[in-house]
Parts: C-alpha cells; structure tokens; sequence
C-alpha cells in the first residue's frame, strides 16, 4: 500500500474543489489555508477503509474531503480561540484577515464539507450523516473542555503572579 498515492488523490482533489474566488475576502482566506497542506490523514485513512471494505477508493473520495474540510473548519475556528498566530509556520487565518473573516471562512468550509457528503450515493445516507453530526457534536465539546481547562490555568497563573 502507497499512502503518497492516495495522498496525491486527496491534494488534487482538494486544488479542485473549485472554490469561487468572489467574494474575494471570503474565499481568499479559505484557498489560502487550504495551500498550506498538512498531513491529510483523516481523508486517506478515509479512502483505505473504503478499499479494505472492497469498494474502490473513489467511492469515498466525497466524503474523505469533507472529513477533511470538516476538520479544517475546526483549525480555523481553533485558531482563534487559541488566539494562535501561526499555523504551520505561516499567519493564522484570523491574523492575516481578521477574525470575522476567519469565522466566517470557516463557516464556508463547513457548508461545503456537507455538500460534499451530500454526493454520496449509499443506502444508508441517514446514517452517514449521523455519525457525521455525532463526531462534530464530540470536537466541540473536546474544544470547550480545552477552552475551559486553558481559563482555569490562566487565571492561576495571573493569581499566582499577583
């Protein structure tokens, strides 16, 4: 098994989303964030899972990048509230635009990741989606709980440096 060769079918299918390019200042951010790349295992482990269940990989591909915009979708908005200024070693989203754009460039993303799942033609498409909402529904609690446990140890330390 190749894992570069399905990583090259999710990066070319990514730089062929066709995203709009208007509004400039909605969809540059997302482009520009896309570009950055990353490890892009949730949708090849996506497309491996589909061929061990003896489909072919192009089945799934759909939904491998709407894992993949889905988690996208959480690193912009996790940018923010980590109030991180980089990511992968270039400005964040919300620090090259600001942080509307950057919710709201999210948001885009999140749309089109359900678009994408929508294309899936499989008997049990209610399920599918499901699950889907499920996993969201559990990154954001995670996410709460990190906000939350990030609070709490700021204000110790503010307290303790009092």
């Amino acid at each position: 098994m190749n894992l570069n060769f399905y990583l090259e079918k999710v990066e070319s299918e990514i730089s062929n989303l066709g995203l709009p390019v208007k509004p400039d200042r909605l969809y540059s951010p997302l482009n520009y964030f896309l570009k950055l790349g990353g490890k892009r295992l949730r949708p090849v482990l996506t497309l491996i899972a589909t061929e061990f269940g003896g489909e072919t990989f192009q089945k799934s591909m759909d939904a491998a990048l709407a894992i993949e915009l889905f988690h996208n979708f959480t690193l912009i908005h996790d940018d923010i509230m980590d109030e991180a200024p980089l990511r992968r070693g270039l400005p964040t989203v919300h620090e090259k635009w600001n942080q509307n754009v950057a919710i709201l460039s999210g948001d885009v993303l999140l749309v089109k990741a359900y678009q994408l799942l929508s294309k899936q033609n499989i008997e049990h498409f209610s399920d599918l989606i499901w699950l889907f909402n499920k996993t969201a529904v559990e990154v954001v609690k995670v996410n709460n709980l990190i906000w939350i446990l990030r609070t709490k140890i700021k204000l110790r330390l503010m307290n303790i440096s009092k």
